[in-house]
């Protein structure tokens, strides 16, 4: 079923788990990660980020996404990822994503609260939901950003007044993870996660999951993150097994693809501790 984050999130924070958000690229990916979903008859965010739009448009991810969502027996959210301008959010919202990001993090804080206020105002119009960022989740490389940034981390005494402000459902928050792929697994600031965590109402998301570690995934997902985005630990695995395998046609390379990241998928589900809920 097709729904909204609202519900899950504040379920997920309040019981103290973490809601996968698995970001697809084509047909394969995406019903790769519902499929794992009804299996273990848990909720879904099926994401689609801005920055693949070369590779999948807005209006093909909307027809992937609605098509398996609807058919599905458990929540899935179709979301788009990191939104950088309205016209596309506004766009997401048109073709039915149930979920909007918008990424306004690299701005000032004053420009920030405006441009998320605004989107807030007009997804809230339509039961849409809208996840922000505070603070920058840098990147280590191109696989989900166009330039390698640095993470900045969010500074607690901004946490309340951009949440008043801005009306925000989700929160994403930086506190030492970054996009891509990590040389060695990042150094997480929990203390900064428990401050943000004791003082707002509203689901946390940790963004650059991938290769950040079960460990320090199972404590995010146990201490306030209700909702964790994966995306390069799927296509890397994925392409690591083709490479093992060496498969001898087209289609079988594509099944272990499919399988690989069914299993991956499967793996975070557990490490995030994520729990059936109620749409």
């Amino acid at each position: 079923m097709l729904v909204n984050s609202k519900k899950i999130l504040l379920d997920a924070k309040k019981e103290n788990f973490a809601v996968p958000a698995t970001n697809f690229i084509d047909l394969d990916t995406a019903r790769s990660y519902v499929t794992v979903a009804e299996k273990r008859g848990l909720p879904l965010i099926l994401a689609y980020a801005q920055s693949h739009r070369e590779v999948l448009s807005i209006e093909e991810a909307a027809l992937i996404g609605k098509f398996l969502a609807e058919k599905s027996d458990v929540p899935i959210i179709l979301h788009l990822d990191h939104g950088e301008d309205t016209d596309f959010i506004f766009k997401a919202i048109e073709l039915g994503f149930a979920s909007v990001m918008i990424d306004a993090s690299s701005e000032s804080f004053k420009d920030n609260i405006a441009i998320t206020k605004k989107v807030v105002e007009y997804a809230h119009k339509f039961d849409v939901t809208v996840e922000a960022e505070l603070g920058h989740v840098g990147s280590n490389d191109f696989s989900e950003s166009p330039t390698m940034t640095d993470s900045i981390y969010t500074e607690v005494e901004d946490v309340l007044e951009f949440v008043d402000q801005t009306g925000v459902d989700s929160l994403a928050i930086s506190i030492g993870t970054a996009h891509g792929i990590y040389k060695a697994a990042p150094q997480i600031n929990f203390d900064r996660l428990e401050e943000i965590d004791q003082m707002t109402e509203i689901p946390l998301v940790l963004h650059g999951g991938s290769s950040s570690g079960d460990t320090n995934l199972n404590h995010c997902a146990t201490h306030g993150i209700s909702k964790v985005n994966i995306f390069s630990d799927f296509i890397n695995d994925a392409f690591s097994a083709i490479k093992d395998q060496q498969p001898k046609d087209y289609l079988e390379l594509k099944n272990i693809a499919n399988q690989t990241m069914e299993e991956v998928l499967d793996h975070y589900y557990t490490v995030f501790e994520t729990k059936s809920v109620k749409a």
